[in-house]
């Protein structure tokens, strides 16, 4: 099994950035260019939910949709999801990535490290590691900040 992580600091506090990216209308809202639409089509987002993220023009190219299981939720700041249908599940198997929002100490304002990670495995040995699926989500995790300054 293969891995990658990245990770970008967030001017709000971690419980802002959990809250934001758990609720379908506020994170349909964050950057639409990126993420279109999310929507629980299975379950309340505990874990066993699924999840529906139907993506943006700005990386359609790349992955149009993203059916994801949500297999554990952990102490309000951690989601682990396992991708079972879309682009993303016809280059890898499995596709399983992970959100986290941690908060920052010793800062004058809360603010937080939002880290992405995923673990995967390329259904062919052409199949280039997800650096596009890395690069999108970092940014549209960047994107929490100004979507905040506006919330």
């Amino acid at each position: 099994m293969k891995n990658m992580k990245g990770e970008v600091v967030l001017n709000l506090p971690a419980e802002t950035a959990w809250e934001m990216f758990r609720n379908n209308q506020i994170i349909s809202k964050i950057n639409p260019e990126m993420l279109a639409h999310a929507e629980y089509i299975q379950g309340d987002g505990s874990p066993g939910s699924l999840r529906l993220f139907k993506l943006g023009p700005a990386v359609q190219s790349y992955v149009k949709e993203s059916t994801q299981k949500i297999e554990k939720v952990e102490s309000g700041k951690s989601v682990t999801y396992l991708v079972v249908e879309g682009d993303l599940k016809s280059m890898y198997d499995p596709y399983r990535v992970t959100f986290s929002f941690i908060p920052m100490t010793g800062k004058e304002k809360e603010m937080c490290k939002a880290e992405w990670e995923v673990e995967f495995e390329p259904l062919t040995p052409a199949t280039p590691p997800p650096d596009k699926a890395r690069d999108a989500a970092l940014g549209f995790l960047k994107s929490f900040d100004k979507f905040q300054l506006s919330y």
